[in-house]
């Protein structure tokens, strides 16, 4: 008996009509059956698929999790859901952590290179192909920098030597000996922030970019930072709902579900923002550039009854600022079976196990310590512009909606502050500052910074960038915000925490200087617990059972303990 018969022969025992599959799938052929008496537990595949169709969205849940939970199944039980799935069901095995990948097809076959084309003239022809008009002055900069760098490399690939020079030439030390790759970052790096607007996103997948893309990937699967750039372009298409049919039909949930079981955090953190995006079944918030969920990245059982939102500083990182502190030598991101000695996102690998109950969300955005080091040289973000940015991101995500417990580094904290400031004064922002609870600082330069004071000393050098400027101790914006929060303060109920560093700091080979003293890390508001560590460290306790994260954990346990309880 064929598989195609016995397809017609379940779905007709079931009562639904899904048509059999087609021939000259990707798939091994299947040993026919030996007699049309078919026990009933192989229906068990069609009736779970019919569950998953169902107008009743509990159903169509509970149909799901069923799926993820089998594991005694035949490769052909697996490879047939794969081919009569719907994209919610899809996605749904995605986001669940026990789906066996037998589930995902493999991604449809990518089209033919044009003819004397590369990867990199097509990734630059997409890229020239989005508007290059009403742009703020950062996405023309880098559209730019993009497409002169390409031309040259081009140009320079065809005449037989290579080119390197112009406004990129600061950008090539990291790939210096791969030039194409150094240009399609050029190009990438530019598209990401073309992704970030809505009709630019529909250019890139009508002009095949979500294959190209996907091409890229695959070749770069060495590279993570080029992968990152990708996956952060995919996860800002996914906020647009009516792209999403596209997205699964190019295969990207079938990669992205492998690389959510990926042992790098940042790789399967960043799926997980793609296939949340993509989750309009069980996920109501969107997810947007930089705004990273690093507890629970599954669909959970679990209820979610309080947020606590990381905040980086300066030259921090969604993930690398919150480490495990490391030795001198430069860190290599752990797989996850090792982080019982060394992990590479405490919140993600210590927090959530010890707060299952807890939404742990982390954020990034690029900073500076000069203008000489800017990645966007018109780019001149203050404090308040980014609290801005950072608020309404935040919004988006659902931050509001529960209670939340605020932790920042450095910087950070000044935004945390500038952030519940200006959500002060907007109605639509109300639920912001009536869940939070408590904010913890990691050495805050509530009152300056020496940093500032370096960057004027040795000007010649560092050209101080905008950012450090604020944290002078005579900047009048600094000023004013410490003693805005401090009223602010006054009415609300939230509980403060706060750390400061005692060792100096190593910036550079040249400067030696202890970045935020206790006197500026007062704010004047709650416990303020020195820790002999340098400012970098501040926030990177040594081991779970280390002092700092001890002390972290208890305040944002004692806190939310009437939340956690109901």
């Amino acid at each position: 008996m064929s598989l195609a018969a016995y397809c017609v022969i379940c779905c007709r025992r079931v009562g639904t009509s899904t048509s059999p599959p087609k021939s000259g799938t990707r798939w091994r052929d299947i040993n026919p059956f030996s007699t049309v008496d078919i026990e009933d537990h192989e229906c068990a595949v069609w009736l779970l698929l019919r569950k998953s169709k169902s107008d009743d969205k509990t159903t169509r849940l509970e149909a799901v999790q069923e799926m993820s939970e089998a594991h005694h199944w035949h490769d052909y039980q697996y490879r047939l859901i794969a081919q009569a799935c719907d994209p919610k069901t899809l996605i749904g095995l995605a986001r669940s952590k026990e789906s066996d990948l037998r589930f995902f097809l493999l991604p449809p076959p990518l089209p033919s290179l044009k003819e004397d084309s590369s990867t990199e003239e097509e990734l630059r022809q997409l890229l020239a192909s989005l508007p290059q008009t009403e742009l703020d002055e950062c996405i023309q900069y880098f559209t730019s920098l993009a497409l002169s760098e390409s031309s040259q490399s081009l140009a320079a690939q065809k005449g037989g030597l290579w080119c390197f020079g112009g406004n990129g030439l600061p950008y090539a030390e990291s790939f210096g000996e791969v030039p194409s790759a150094t240009v399609e970052m050029f190009c990438l790096e530019a598209i990401v922030k073309h992704s970030e607007i809505s009709t630019h996103c529909d250019k890139i997948e009508a002009n095949g970019g979500l294959q190209l893309l996907q091409r890229l990937y695959r070749l770069h699967k060495d590279c993570p930072k080029v992968q990152r750039n990708i996956m952060r372009i995919i996860g800002n298409m996914a906020l647009n709902e009516h792209l999403h049919s596209s997205i699964v039909r190019s295969g990207w949930v079938s990669i992205m579900a492998e690389a959510m079981k990926s042992d790098r955090i940042m790789e399967a953190s960043h799926a997980a923002r793609i296939l949340a995006n993509l989750d309009r079944e069980t996920v109501q918030e969107k997810y947007q550039d930089g705004v990273y969920v690093l507890h629970p990245q599954y669909r959970t059982s679990q209820p979610i009854k309080a947020d606590v939102l990381f905040i980086h500083g300066l030259m921090g990182a969604a993930f690398k600022t919150w480490r495990q502190q490391d030795s001198e030598q430069a860190v290599i991101e752990k797989p996850m079976e090792e982080e019982d000695r060394y992990t590479t996102c405490w919140p993600k690998t210590w927090l959530a196990k010890d707060c299952p109950a807890l939404r742990i969300i982390s954020v990034e955005y690029d900073t500076t310590l000069s203008d000489w080091r800017a990645r966007c040289p018109m780019e001149r973000k203050s404090i308040a512009f980014r609290s801005n940015e950072l608020l309404r991101k935040l919004r988006a995500a659902g931050v509001g909606d529960r209670p939340v417990v605020w932790i920042s580094h450095s910087m950070g904290g000044l935004l945390v502050k500038k952030m519940l400031l200006e959500a002060s004064k907007k109605p639509e922002m109300s639920a912001v500052i009536n869940n939070t609870r408590g904010i913890i600082f990691y050495s805050v330069p509530h009152h300056g910074s020496h940093l500032a004071e370096y960057s004027v000393n040795i000007r010649y050098l560092l050209f101080p960038s905008l950012e450090v400027k604020e944290l002078s101790k005579d900047s009048p914006a600094l000023k004013t915000l410490q003693d805005d929060f401090l009223e602010f303060a006054k009415d609300q109920n939230f509980q403060v925490l706060n750390f400061v560093e005692t060792l100096p700091t190593y910036i550079g080979s040249m400067i030696k200087l202890h970045v935020v003293p206790v006197e500026s890390a007062d704010l004047g508001i709650g416990d303020l617990i020195p820790v002999d560590v340098n400012h970098l460290n501040i926030c990177k306790p040594k081991k779970k059972d280390a002092f700092l994260y001890q002390r972290t954990l208890q305040f944002i346990r004692e806190t939310l303990a009437k939340d956690l309880e109901n």
